[in-house]
């Protein structure tokens, strides 16, 4: 004790004479108001379900009145008290984490912009909307319904918190409110009684009646605080008058702070009534640390192993705090580290690891990469908030299996499946002769002279040559329509393949009327096919397409097909034919009108014309015939490589048949269901457990959707196919991967019959297990229910194979009319069935099942009464339309997709765990439902074990929890260390992961690695004072820094943020802390929020290059605007949180093109307006498609339609500026204005720009026009009047 007092004695009067510490800070604020919490946590719970955010509506009631202080800490507590009710501890730190970023903040903005855009009602806290229509009266909603119908409904976006309890065919209320009100809560009592009385479709959009005059403090991102080269000058000698900004920057309350091997944290709290001493001493010891006089190129040279050595040292709870502090503060640290022993076996650790590095991840040393849960994540272009959506995500699966009973590394085992829906093309088979072939490469004459060996394939040729082979590699089938419009000329398009010898086999379907007794006279369809018959029996098929092309050179370009332009060519090239014999009722030509019909709807490939190559459907997108030719040509020459790898593996050789070959690949399937194959999948959520049954209607009612869900799957007892389950024999290999839900009211037709064709296809799979839901078409009672009580009753009281024989039974329609005919249930009892105890289940007038399977069909599946659907794996696939086929082919199919994606995969991992087989069958279908919802995102990365005994900082999870396995690779004396660090430091507290960092590191060096200061803006937590009011914000602290070097103040902020500086007398391009009185305190805004796009004109495929697009709102058409650049067709457009509409500009740009289509925005395809959602950080990029208006295309967008040589850059500037005024007015204005582009940075270019501009005004007598980038100028500069 002694000698500290007299080292602080020393210190402390050798530190009178030094200079202050001085000291740089930094925050970044929104330009809205700041959002109340409240509303950002419903919208972090509205994305966990509608049903969450709506309890989270009905509990908030309470906050307000519940008894506190009084204080923002214990509200604040309070309201995480009502929103972590349904939340697991991992999603509450989330929760909280979510709320410090104010990541919510923009979705709570949005709404408020839109509610603006309404016009809202004066001196109203709250109003509603009705159609358009506007009140803050609730008693005069009454009127607004009754009008509403004559009244478009409302635009709904994404995001929208529509009530649960909603009649869709009812008027929508539209109600902008904020939670927390009073008043909010008696109106949003009244609207929920009218929406679960089914009067209205209740909409909730968050609205703040007297916004905050606070801003929103941002974090999420790093600032940079370089030291700057003064080879020459840069910086102002202007004195800067004394600051106004109140910044409080030492932070007293680091429980570390080391300086020099002392930790003052540790220290103030051991003796702290010596705290001025220490921090004198602590300010000595800064002060002797922070010299930066040059290190010798020897001293760099082992730098950065020399940093990971210091890192390794550290105890690992440390570990990362000590990598943050080097990395962030390196160019002070840098001459201390050079000290530093490197052992033999770290380094010869770190250089086997890198071989494993640079060979399986592609890292060179130095190079950094982040893993959660074998994810990659890109730290360059992925930010803060696009990583909470990759950590909500896993949290929701991890802690789904977690439920499920798979728990530590079988979890992880599980979770790096690769089980994302397959985007392979699947075919169907073209070996019908409903297809019609006009050619076949393997038989005509017309090909003789090409070679016919498969080998012809391996013969090397320049890329892009199409083989001409006598083998039937490439076969071509066109299902039309005659009579559609577009049917012209794809055939024209199969006739240019024809004619130029294309190495295709070209067949045809002619979908038409497929009556018993049908005139081709009357019908124009039948009379081209009879036509084609009647040739192709007198010719031959090829002569009888050009028939057929004949007939349609007749049909002018948008007419259609009629009987006068058939008999017309047949009268002139068969004019001895009786036309009625050919075409009339009792022709003898009408092969394969039924055949062709049939075949196109058994193979189920979707609406007409239907295009196929090789089985495989082109999409409606490639069947425009200019595209068509093209695409073909790309798919002749994509399979021919696909063929040249068989023929080279031995697969296929000269004496198989091709077609066949092709026809065996597994992507060949009887029939394509569009149902099916759609990417867009509604999954259900089957993590749920407990012990409840369908069989408690009342209990049933009370829960959850996703306690249904378990309580429907507690009950089931399924139909398998060699009848074994656990309870008769037990065997691992009877785990079957693929579980079907038959969902229908059993006691009609259309049910019976799904059902039906299920356990028909049941018999050729042992793969499958089958199960039923029953939807009542009406009212459920004794008479309506037969069958499936029937259904029901041998399922609970019958052996597994004896009640599939009972079931399939009751499915067969000759069975269900016995029945109404009064026969007895037990006429139709299978061998082996216990007759009495069915008979007494049977009978029981308790019908608890089928109620709440209505309920269940209603409330979680979205079904209306009697609808059908099928359940595969928890994937809803419905509601079926009535009618809508769903056959046996289509079972097939789905099996098919399930096995090839995730049932095999995911019954392995589960046999492994050892669970019996029905218990096993249960766990791939739940575990199938949970992985296979997830977004579809890039595989993970499979790493092996590095080696890590001296090289790697490891912090081990919580034992008996979910956790995260995290791996990092860096370099400590890189940009991604200074961010890694404060990164991995803030996980470490939100959530419970196995953390490795491996040490990547550059051997000799030659430069210094950083030459700058660093710090992350993040917290996992929103902080607040001493009196428990929120802390101002976070903000970037730079304490303890070199006063000598000249500084540059950068901020790296997410792509899509535009900031700019706002409040600073300070030249933040040349900050010297010499001249600083105390502290530089930088104030930056997010002006805009960017909206980027990519835009292609679909006639030539090449950006529209000077198409200009605005974005505005409803009241504001015009807010900014933009032009589309030749590069990329990429545009900008400056927003903030909102819906806005985007369009072509007014003028030339609106006269030329229109909106062909678009992705990625928020309206619907067909939507005549484009509407672009902005209620996020992340960045939004949109794909639109132009087309050029039928009689504009010859119209150059850069011309005016007089000068057909003005075009180019300069004149798509012109435009830009002008906005498309007429010629003379250009010309003028040209004349007139003299425009001057400056771009500069920092006080001193500034004075120099102010003296530019001063002579220029002074020596010209032309009106002059100065135009700058804003972002580079001071704020000083901006709030100069003299230039307003």
């Amino acid at each position: 004790m002694g000698i500290l007092i007299a080292v602080l004695g020393v210190c402390f009067s050798s530190s009178l004479v030094q200079a202050d510490s001085k000291a740089v800070t930094t925050s970044l604020t929104t330009k809205w108001s700041s959002t109340p919490l409240l509303l950002e946590t419903s919208e972090f719970l509205s994305e966990e379900g509608q049903e969450k955010f709506w309890s989270f509506v009905e509990a908030s009631e309470n906050i307000k009145t519940a008894e506190h202080d009084g204080s923002d800490y214990s509200s604040y507590q309070e309201m995480l008290k009502v929103a972590c009710q349904t939340l697991s501890p991992l999603q509450q730190n989330l929760l909280k984490f979510s709320l410090s970023l104010r990541s919510y903040s923009a979705a709570v903005q949005a709404f408020q912009q839109i509610a603006a855009d309404e016009s809202p009602p004066e001196g109203c806290t709250l109003f509603f909307v009705v159609h358009g229509e506007k009140t803050c009266e609730f008693d005069s909603l009454g009127n607004l319904l009754q009008a509403a119908s004559d009244r478009p409904k409302p635009f709904l976006f994404k995001g929208d918190h529509k009530y649960p309890a909603a009649n869709p065919e009812s008027p929508v209320v539209i109600l902008y409110a904020e939670i927390g009100s009073e008043e909010f809560y008696r109106q949003h009592r009244r609207l929920v009684a009218k929406a679960e009385a089914g009067e209205i479709t209740y909409v909730l959009r968050h609205y703040i009646a007297n916004p905050s005059k606070e801003k929103v403090y941002l974090s999420g991102y790093g600032v940079e605080l370089a030291i700057k080269s003064t080879e020459y000058k840069a910086k102002d000698d202007t004195q800067v008058k004394g600051t106004d900004v109140n910044a409080t920057v030492i932070d007293e309350n680091d429980p570390i702070d080391e300086v020099q091997g002392f930790l003052f944290g540790k220290l103030r709290q051991l003796y702290p009534d010596l705290s001025e001493e220490l921090k004198e001493l602590r300010k000595h010891l800064v002060e002797s640390t922070n010299e930066m006089a040059p290190l010798k190129v020897w001293q760099l040279q082992d730098l950065s192993f020399q940093t990971a050595a210091r890192i390794l040292t550290a105890p690992p709870v440390d570990a990362l705090m000590v990598m943050k502090d080097l990395s962030q503060n390196f160019p002070t640290k840098a001459r201390a580290i050079t000290k530093t022993v490197v052992s033999s076996e770290l380094r010869a650790e770190i250089e086997e690891n890198q071989k494993y590095f640079k060979g399986t991840l592609g890292l060179q040393p130095g190079d950094s990469a982040l893993f959660i849960n074998g994810l990659l994540i890109d730290l360059d272009t992925q930010d803060i908030f696009s990583l909470i959506d990759v950590l909500r995500n896993e949290a929701r699966v991890m802690e789904g299996l977690h439920s499920l009973g798979i728990e530590g590394v079988s979890l992880h085992n599980v979770l790096k499946l690769n089980i994302q829906p397959s985007d392979s093309d699947y075919a169907v088979d073209i070996r019908s002769p409903a297809i019609s072939w006009i050619n076949n490469l393997e038989v005509d004459s017309r090909y003789n002279s090409w070679p016919s060996s498969v080998q012809e394939l391996l013969r090397p040729t320049f890329p892009g040559v199409i083989r001409q082979i006598r083998k039937n590699f490439h076969n071509f089938v066109l299902i039309v329509d005659p009579t559609h419009e577009t049917t012209a000329e794809l055939l024209n398009v199969a006739e240019m393949f024809f004619s130029n010898h294309i190495p295709l086999r070209i067949g045809l379907v002619f979908v038409v009327n497929d009556s018993e007794d049908v005139d081709g006279l009357q019908d124009p369809g039948v009379a081209l096919l009879r036509t084609y018959n009647y040739v192709a029996q007198e010719m031959d098929n090829n002569y009888a397409f050009q028939t057929v092309m004949s007939i349609y050179n007749k049909v002018k370009t948008g007419d259609q097909l009629k009987v006068e332009h058939v008999v017309s060519v047949l009268e002139k090239q068969y004019p001895y034919v009786e036309i009625n014999s050919v075409l009339g009722i009792d022709s003898a030509y009408d092969q394969n009108r039924k055949a062709a019909r049939a075949y196109y709807e058994q193979t189920g490939v979707g609406p007409l014309p239907v295009v196929l190559f090789n089985g495989m459907p082109f999409q409606k997108d490639q069947l425009d015939p200019d595209d068509l030719e093209t695409v073909t040509m790309h798919k002749i020459l994509e399979t021919t490589s696909i063929f040249q790898r068989a023929v080279y593996l031995g697969e296929l050789s000269n004496d198989q048949d091709v077609v066949e070959y092709i026809m065996n690949q597994p992507n060949v399937v009887p029939r394509i269901n569009s149902r099916i194959l759609r990417s867009d999948r509604e999954y259900l959520d089957l993590t749920g457990m407990n012990n409840h049954f369908v069989d408690d209607f009342a209990r049933f009612t009370t829960l959850e959707s996703k306690d249904k869900t378990a309580a429907v799957a507690n009950s089931m007892t399924y139909l398998t196919k060699k009848g074994m389950s656990s309870k008769e024999i037990y065997d691992d290999s009877f785990v079957r991967p693929v579980t079907f839900w038959i969902v229908g009211d059993f006691d009609k037709p259309s049910g019976r019959q799904l059902l039906y064709d299920a356990i028909k296809h049941q018999k050729s799979s042992n793969n499958i297990r089958i199960s039923m839901i029953n939807n009542p078409s009406e009212e459920p009672n004794s008479q309506n229910t037969i069958v499936a009580k029937a259904i029901w009753a041998a399922l609970q009281t019958q052996t597994s194979n004896n009640a599939k024989n009972f079931i399939t039974k009751m499915a067969k329609e000759e069975t269900v009319k016995a029945l109404e005919a009064g026969a007895d249930i037990l006429e139709f009892a299978v061998g082996g069935m216990d007759t009495n105890i069915f008979k007494e289940a049977f009978e029981s007038p308790k019908v608890d099942f089928i109620l709440s399977h209505a309920v269940y069909c209603r409330d979680v599946l979205k079904l209306k009464k009697g609808q059908r659907a099928v359940i595969s794996n928890g994937r809803i696939i419905g509601p079926l339309e009535d009618g809508e086929m769903f056959n046996q082919d289509d079972f097939h199919l789905l099996e098919n997709i399930i096995l090839k994606t995730s049932g095999q995969k995911i019954k392995s991992q589960i046999q492994q765990l050892g669970f019996e087989e029905d218990l096993a069958s249960d766990l791939v279908m739940k575990v199938d439902a949970l992985l296979s919802a997830q977004p579809k995102g890039e595989a993970r990365i499979e790493y092996q074990f590095f080696e890590e005994r001296y090289s790697a900082v490891k912090l081990r999870p919580k034992e008996g929890e979910t956790y995260f396995d995290v791996v990092a690779i860096v370099d400590p004396v890189t940009r991604d260390a200074q961010r890694l660090a404060p990164l991995l430091l803030v996980l470490n507290q939100l959530i419970n992961m196995n953390l490795r960092v491996f040490m990547n590191c550059q051997s000799k060096l030659s430069d210094m690695p950083l030459k700058s200061f660093y710090r992350y803006v993040l917290e996992p937590e929103i902080s607040f004072t001493a009196e428990n009011n929120f802390a101002p914000g976070p903000i970037a602290k730079f304490l303890d820094m070199p006063q000598s070097p000249l500084f540059t103040l950068n901020l790296n902020t997410p792509e899509s943020w535009m900031v700019e500086s706002v409040r600073t007398p300070y030249d933040l391009d040349n900050i010297f802390l010499e001249e600083v009185e105390s502290v530089v305190a930088a104030e930056y805004e997010l002006e805009y929020l960017l909206l980027e796009g990519h835009c292609y004109d679909i006639t030539t495929g090449q950006p529209p290059r000077g198409l200009q697009f605005t974005l505005g709102t409803s009241s504001s058409p015009v807010i900014v605007d933009t032009i589309v650049m030749a590069n990329l067709g990429y545009f900008q457009l400056k927003a903030n949180p909102g819906a806005w509409t985007l369009r072509l500009r007014k003028g030339r740009s609106e006269d030329i093109y229109r909106i062909y289509s678009h992705d990625g925005t928020d309206s619907p395809p067909e939507a005549n307006e484009v509407i672009v959602v902005l209620n996020n950080f992340k960045s939004k990029i949109i794909k639109v498609k132009v087309q050029k208006k039928f009689d504009m295309m010859n119209e150059d967008l850069l011309s005016d339609g007089t000068n057909e040589n003005e075009s180019g850059f300069w004149e798509s500037l012109k435009w830009g500026f002008t906005g498309g005024q007429k010629n003379e007015d250009v010309k003028q204005d040209k004349d007139d204005v003299l425009n001057i582009f400056s771009v500069a940075s920092g006080h001193l270019y500034e004075r120099f720009l102010r003296i530019m501009m001063l002579s220029v005004l002074k020596h010209t007598k032309t009106p002059l026009k100065f135009w700058f980038l804003k972002n580079y100028l001071s704020p000083t500069f901006k709030r100069n009047k003299e230039l307003r």
